[in-house]
């Protein structure tokens, strides 16, 4: 304790100096926390949107993954009530939703785009996608079609402008049948909406299963979509669900989730680099002051040593007062970051779209106790080795060279 009051005085013997130092490691730290709170929310985001698209689990026919169809719904699901039914039966499941994947021409009898749509179950889908499906006009699809009225269809907001299509538009869906016929079927346009991404919106649409079955002539699904209670519980379902449905092949959510991936893969390197420079200044900036101290009192080390202090308890010494200015940094910096974080929710700050996006999202800095940790060990330790690094080779300097020095 008392080398580090020691330490500590020395630290304020040039306050300047040590308050500048400090403010350079605070300036450091607060710029770790805040590019990987910004990071952390960023993944944290992505993941839950892909897990709301995709589901945690799906599983389809063994081939629909990586085979070929020759006709439509070749590779498809067979019975996906019964499995739905029996997935349902697990208490970690907390929603299974057959989906069917085709695609087509979409008419409004004057000009038609082709269109990739999905069959849903409007019971459950809606509830699961929350605020990752934003409309735009009109409403999302009833639980149930209609009887003896036209079936609904939700349609992307760009294939709905190249339609000139709103709320209540009769349009009609053309697609290739699992015979290899063509089938029609005319629709009425309950909602548009948009995913965020212009390429999913120029061709997205959504209908009711049923309506897409029949379009198709089967009674099949393309893949079962499965949203658990718990993410993490997800490895042992799989499991399970491997041991009962051999047949069937099984993807998660990050197998399905490419955008998700090559985002993370390029942040992760962004980030990774942005800390590499930070940490590399706070250590320069550390190893000045250190260095401008060392040189001042190379005659106070030479009187420590002809004292008996020997080499290793002199930069214990300056390595201690290297921690007191990282510590204090790491400090002062995670305030910055937090009033960072408070100003940046208090006035909502909107990030622009990013690329491939049509929608912009609110900024928000997610800062955890183990982020502070990481980053405020990072920038200590820097200055701890800043001040090793500048003050052993002084410590090792002959006693009479070091008594002498002007």
């Amino acid at each position: 304790m008392t080398w580090i009051w020691f330490a500590l005085k020395n630290v304020r013997r040039n306050g300047r100096r040590a308050l500048l130092t400090l403010l350079i490691a605070a300036v450091g730290a607060a710029g770790l926390l805040v590019f990987g709170g910004y990071g952390q929310y960023t993944y944290a985001a992505l993941e839950e949107g892909s897990a709301r698209d995709t589901g945690h689990l799906v599983l389809a026919h063994r081939d629909h993954f990586d085979g070929d169809e020759d006709l439509p719904m070749q590779h498809g699901l067979p019975d996906p009530a019964g499995l739905a039914a029996a997935a349902l039966r697990d208490p970690r499941v907390r929603a299974a939703l057959p989906r069917l994947e085709l695609s087509g021409l979409l008419s409004n009898g004057e000009k038609s785009a082709v269109f990739v749509g999905t069959g849903v179950d409007a019971g459950g889908e809606f509830k699961v996608r929350g605020p990752f499906l934003t409309f735009l006009e009109g409403t999302a699809l009833s639980a149930a079609p209609a009887a003896g009225d036209l079936p609904e269809i939700l349609v992307g907001k760009e294939l709905a402008r190249t339609l000139r299509a709103h709320a209540g538009t009769v349009l009609t869906l053309l697609a290739t049948t699992t015979e290899g016929s063509l089938n029609a079927q005319d629709v009425r346009v309950r909602g548009i909406y948009t995913t965020g991404v212009t390429e999913l919106d120029r061709r997205a649409v959504m209908i009711h299963l049923a309506t897409a079955q029949k379009l198709l002539l089967t009674d099949k699904a393309s893949v079962l979509a499965l949203y658990l209670q718990a993410p993490a519980d997800l490895p042992a379902v799989r499991a399970d669900l491997a041991a009962r449905h051999p047949e069937l092949a099984q993807r998660t959510w990050l197998d399905l989730a490419t955008y998700y991936q090559a985002v993370r893969a390029l942040y992760d390197r962004i980030f990774g680099l942005l800390g590499v420079v930070i940490v590399v200044l706070v250590l320069f900036a550390v190893s000045n002051t250190i260095g401008m101290a060392v040189v001042e009192r190379t005659r106070e080390i030479g009187t420590l040593r002809a004292l008996g202090a020997s080499p290793g308890l002199v930069t214990r010494n300056m390595v201690l007062e290297g921690l007191l200015v990282g510590l204090g940094g790491a400090v002062a910096g995670a305030l910055l970051a937090l009033a960072a974080a408070f100003l940046i929710d208090a006035f909502q700050v909107q990030m622009p779209p990013p690329p491939g996006r049509s929608v912009g999202y609110p900024l928000h800095l997610d800062l955890t106790a183990g982020l502070f940790l990481r980053d405020g060990l990072a920038v200590t330790l820097a200055a701890a080795v800043a001040a090793w690094g500048a003050s052993r080779r002084a410590a090792a300097r002959d006693i009479v060279e070091a008594l002498t020095h002007v």
